[in-house]
């Protein structure tokens, strides 16, 4: 089965075709760091971990590449409302480069917490300014933008395609002339690509520009950083549904504006983790951070593998039940592999497991159908006829995707179990797979002889030295 992804720009599913053979040019919407990243963020960057691993196990080089935006910016996505930076500094008593720094910080530490990979390329907007001016200079070149009470704005209507991939209806939009809040506007939909002025006063975070000292508009960072670290075509573009109506609507329109061509292959987008049946929003206050889940008890791996249970195009609802339930879930499969790893070590795989190698890698390669995944996992854990040692080699394998580091889990070592013992240990098990119970009861009759018992657990069979 080829591999094939939910292209949001085209609303089907795609086979997938990068553009250089084996190799995966991935760009995705980081944090605006002037608040902790809530769990519903969490869940964003968690999708975009499973898929780069996803393509990683599956013989791919990613380039992955993230911007960490330390820029204030409007709380609006539409360039209205307070400023995010200066809002956190005040409420915290810091100054907005401490808030960026303090922030950053924490949200690598939950990324680490839940075990999600670095990106290869980290990009802080405040250290790319050169880069968006420039772009800015292309746009200006190919006349779309204009100046406007100080500001450079980009002029929607000069791209004919605005608004496709979010399904904009384009005769609304070009009804309205003006918005209330910015009266410098041609078009309700244009935005900002570079502030002199704003209705901030002693804003912190200024530069020096061709039309005065200023700083960048938001979506004007995510089109330049991708394009200097992964060029003017790339394969995937992700984020989460949130951005596809604006920000990334206004990133595509200043990016083929500016080059001229389509810019991104696929885009992909992961669904909201709801509360209470509504989105989760750091602008109302009703948040979880994942230190609050870790104070009631919880590891962040458990939220880790709670994510996992629903498709990453899928609403998620949180609630304390589901969480516990991936808990119990994921302590039930650590202890199973505990008991395995103390009566064996990964062997070949036979027939049996070749044939579940094959349904997990179809799970993946149809459009990283994570819960489709799961069902592999539990059906080669409950698989009597499956030997032990497969089964650790098919879970360490799978857990390159998952995450849940099964290969380094340790318990209790103050006793190791000789390979003699072992070996005899997976005799038995062998024997009694295939209903020999004279040679399994033999073979568990030379285990008493040297002094060891075997119980049969539900993680598998553990040796235990008679007392």
């Amino acid at each position: 089965m080829p591999l094939k992804f939910f292209n949001t720009a085209q609303r089907r599913v795609e086979d997938f075709v990068p553009l250089v053979d084996g190799q995966v040019s991935m760009y995705c919407c980081g944090p605006t760091v002037y608040n902790y990243a809530h769990i519903g963020n969490l869940r964003t960057y968690l999708f975009e971990d499973f898929l780069r691993r996803a393509l990683e196990y599956l013989g791919f080089q990613v380039l992955h590449v993230m911007n960490v935006t330390d820029v204030g910016h409007l709380s609006d996505d539409g360039d209205e409302g307070e400023d995010k930076m200066l809002k956190g500094a005040r409420e915290r008593g810091m100054s907005v480069w401490e808030i960026a720094q303090f922030f950053s910080d924490a949200f690598f530490k939950d990324s680490e917490r839940l075990a999600i990979l670095r990106p290869k390329v980290v990009c802080p907007a405040t250290q790319h300014i050169d880069s968006m001016i420039a772009l800015i200079h292309r746009l200006e070149e190919k006349g779309l933008t204009y100046l406007a009470g100080g500001n450079v704005y980009f002029d929607t209507s000069k791209f004919p395609e605005y608004g496709k991939m979010a399904l904009l209806d384009r005769q609304e939009v070009s009804a309205v002339s003006r918005v209330s809040h910015d009266r410098n506007k041609k078009n309700s939909r244009d935005f900002v690509l570079w502030f002199t002025k704003s209705k901030f006063e002693s804003q912190a975070m200024l530069w020096d520009s061709p039309w005065g000292r200023g700083y960048p508009g938001w979506h004007i960072e995510c089109s330049a950083m991708s394009m200097q670290y992964l060029g003017e075509k790339f394969d995937i573009h992700c984020g989460g549904i949130d951005h596809i109506s604006v920000h990334q609507t206004n990133e595509i329109a200043q990016s083929e504006g500016a080059i001229g061509h389509p810019w991104v292959h696929y885009w992909l987008h992961g669904e909201f983790l709801l509360l209470s049946k509504e989105k989760m929003s750091k602008s109302t206050g009703d948040f979880l951070t994942l230190q609050s889940l870790v104070d009631q008890g919880y590891d962040p791996l458990d939220y880790r593998w709670f994510c996992l249970g629903a498709h990453y195009r899928s609403p998620l609802t949180f609630s304390a039940e589901g969480l516990d339930g991936a808990r119990n879930a994921r302590n039930n499969l650590n202890e199973k592999v505990l008991g395995w790893k103390k009566i064996a070590e990964p062997q070949k795989l036979g027939q049996g497991g070749l044939e579940y190698r094959a349904r997990w890698v179809a799970a993946l390669e149809n459009d990283l159908a994570l819960p489709q995944a799961l069902s592999v996992v539990w059906a080669v854990v409950k698989d009597a006829s499956l030997g032990t040692g497969e089964k650790l080699t098919l879970l360490y394998e799978m857990d390159k995707v998952l995450g849940m580091g099964w290969q380094a889990l340790t318990g209790d070592k103050s006793e190791s179990v000789p390979a003699e013992i072992l070996t005899l240990v997976e005799e038995r098990q062998a024997a009694r797979q295939i209903k020999d119970w004279a040679r399994s009861d033999a073979v568990r009759e030379k285990l008493k002889q040297l002094g060891w018992t075997v119980e049969d657990s539900p993680a598998g069979p553990l040796p235990k030295r008679i007392v």
